[in-house]
């Protein structure tokens, strides 16, 4: 529990006049009231009163914590006092209280003023902090001063005289990077002996959101991302734009950068390459709005691709008859009920790619655009049926043309902005409401007309030539791609492997799933599994901390998280990542061979029952395992 989130500068009392207990409560209960905190000051009064009579709350050494949890409380508060003359409290070593903190807490809270009190008892017995609190001039001061104390690791605390910094870290799925760059970079901090606190763009939200009066008493902001996140709230501060890999193999460089004073200064009014201490390329720009897109995509694809593999699942559990062997997946009720489920999800897939690409080139003016064009890239319209050629019915593009089409949508963004750059203020809302979207829409609508026939013609020989793979065809295509998965772990080129499985996920689940998609996951799993295959083995190359390391990673590689051999890829790259390639490729190779198919396009050994043959395809994962396991520790020094 953060304290100076709690704080409420509107309720500080910095001269309180009450000299007793119970009128210097009555007057932090008015301000309380007054800020909207509680609704009922009686009510409240009662609850403090009542905890009083337990025990008295006022610890000694001038300091005093009275607390209820009361359903008189509309918003979680900690409310601070300071008396110069002092209170009497009839605290525990019988002196007078200078320091009061009222902490209240709405009824239906789980823990937080266990939390609360916590806190403030792990700031206040430092040395000097006391001090602090009473020669804080405002109430903006003393939130400033509990903000610059926040914890490094959520249990270390640092000085306050320390360097202070801000971080964001997001990956593209928000499962494994994120958080594994901000852990490497509190703890570089934490060894530094730097301040620092990270938010994380994860899968599940915003974690740990950083405040104005976080961002403000920062020295600097590391940004260690793959995918667009708020910037616009670190206008003018010395800031660092870097890839998540940089955040986990290089958080003591980051963390210089953004504390040299020739760090430079973000301006939100800027292009995105003006933030970062170099304009990125095209190919890392590029990079970064396709993962935006397919980071936003992939929930769609995993839950809709999990519930439409059920609706098969449950068909061939029940039974369906041979000349009905075309409905599979609809023939039962409970199974048609899943494919629809899953269908919905989807439908969804190719609008939130092309938009979130949109997005992340535009910002929230080319969301509507990049809906549009993925829309119309699933649907299939061209400029054949509006009138040219009515025979002919809507192809359409696919993956493909909702990638174009959202790169596409995002530049016709672009360009509106700078056409309109030159209108008066005036009309800045009538921009965002009317012309952007109007013109947005109706710009990369005419555009995909055209897009629609090349892409759909591009896709569909695409899913025919992998549809006819099979023998050494198949076998190379699985040792690459497999290959693919443990060369970066996580980064770019895993990334591309990845995302060329799921496309053909989207078009083989009717036929019973992707050989390519199978073959991808086989070769995400194998690094991880291998780390523990190592430490298992080979003992005495590894300290304890590895060996710990490497039972962890039995659940990440088999739960088809590859970045959990990161570490070990990171410390040792010259041996680990050929190693982890070797047995991926085997492992992909393998697949390819046996032509084994998988209908999710993530979960690991959750899923495997999802996949045409399970039990051969746990084999084909041990082997390549085991055998990157096994030269990984035998070049291990």
């Amino acid at each position: 529990m953060k304290i100076s989130e709690l704080l409420r500068p509107d309720v500080m009392v910095l001269d309180l006049q009450a000299t007793t207990k119970q009128a210097a409560f009555e007057e932090m209960i008015d301000r309380l009231y007054a800020a909207g905190c509680i609704s009922d000051r009686a009510a409240f009064m009662q609850g403090i009163l009542a905890r009083e009579a337990q025990t008295t709350t006022g610890l000694g050494d001038g300091i005093a914590m009275p607390h209820a949890k009361n359903s008189a409380v509309k918003l979680p508060t900690v409310a601070f006092a300071r008396s110069t003359q002092g209170v009497a409290y009839d605290a525990m070593d019988g002196q007078p209280v200078h320091l009061l903190f009222m902490i209240a807490v709405p009824a239906d809270a789980n823990n937080t003023h266990l939390e609360a009190l916590a806190s403030l008892s792990r700031y206040l017995l430092q040395d000097g902090f006391m001090a602090k609190l009473q020669a804080a001039a405002t109430p903006d001061d003393v939130v400033k001063l509990f903000t610059t104390q926040e914890m490094v690791h959520g249990h270390v605390t640092v000085d306050d005289d320390a360097p202070f910094l801000v971080a964001v870290t997001a990956c593209t799925t928000g499962i494994a990077h994120t958080y594994m760059a901000e852990e490497a970079l509190k703890k570089q901090a934490e060894q530094r002996g730097v301040r620092i606190k990270v938010e994380t763009n994860g899968a599940s939200g915003v974690g740990n959101r950083l405040s104005d009066a976080d961002i403000a008493a920062a020295q600097g902001v590391i940004i260690a991302a793959d995918k667009n996140v708020a910037m616009a709230r670190f206008d003018g501060k010395p800031l660092i734009n870097r890839p998540v890999a940089d955040g986990i193999r290089q958080p003591d460089a980051l963390i210089s950068l953004a504390l040299d004073s020739q760090a430079p200064i973000y301006h939100s009014d800027e292009p995105a390459q003006s933030t970062a201490e170099t304009p990125k390329s095209v190919g890392k720009a590029f990079y970064r709005h396709l993962m935006s897109g397919v980071s936003s995509m992939l929930p769609f694809v995993i839950g809709g691709g999990i519930a439409i593999a059920f609706a098969f699942l449950i068909d061939q559990s029940l039974g369906v008859p041979k000349d009905m062997l075309s409905s599979l997946g609809t023939y039962h009720p409970i199974a048609a009920f899943f494919k629809q489920i899953g269908g919905a999800a989807f439908g969804f897939m190719l609008p939130v790619l092309a938009g979130y690409i949109a997005f992340s080139i535009a910002e929230k003016p080319g969301l509507v655009a990049g809906f549009v064009a993925g829309a119309l890239a699933a649907n299939g319209y061209n400029f054949y049926n509006v009138g040219l050629d009515a025979k002919h019915l809507p192809i359409p593009s696919g993956f493909l043309g909702a990638l174009v089409g959202g790169f596409l949508a995002g530049g016709i963004m672009l360009l509106l902005k700078k056409l309109f750059n030159g209108l008066p203020k005036s009309l800045d809302g009538i921009k965002s409401i009317l012309f952007y979207p109007l013109l947005g829409v109706l710009l990369t609508g005419f555009a995909m007309l055209f897009i629609n026939i090349p892409m759909s013609d591009i896709n569909s020989g695409l899913n025919h030539f992998l549809s006819s793979l099979s023998g050494t065809n198949a076998v190379l295509l699985g040792i690459i791609l497999g290959g693919m998965m443990a060369v970066d772990m996580g980064g770019p080129i895993n990334k591309a492997a990845y995302v060329f499985g799921t496309g053909t996920l989207a078009a083989t689940v009717a036929s019973g799933g992707s050989n390519i998609m199978a073959a991808v996951m086989a070769g995400g799993m194998v690094p991880p599994l291998a780390v523990f295959v190592a430490t298992l083995l080979f003992k005495h190359k590894f300290d304890q901390q590895e060996r710990q390391a490497g039972l962890t990673n039995i659940v990440m590689g088999l739960s088809f998280i590859t970045e959990g051999a990161i570490p070990f890829a990171a410390a040792d790259p010259a041996r680990a990542i050929p190693s982890f390639m070797v047995g991926s490729a085997v492992a992909g190779g393998l697949v390819g061979l046996t032509g084994i198919k998988l209908l999710a396009p993530h979960g690991g050994i959750f899923v495997i029952a999802l996949t045409s043959s399970p039990l051969l395809y746990l084999l084909f994962i041990a082997i390549g395992a085991v055998i990157s396991g096994v030269i990984f520790g035998l070049l291990k020094k």
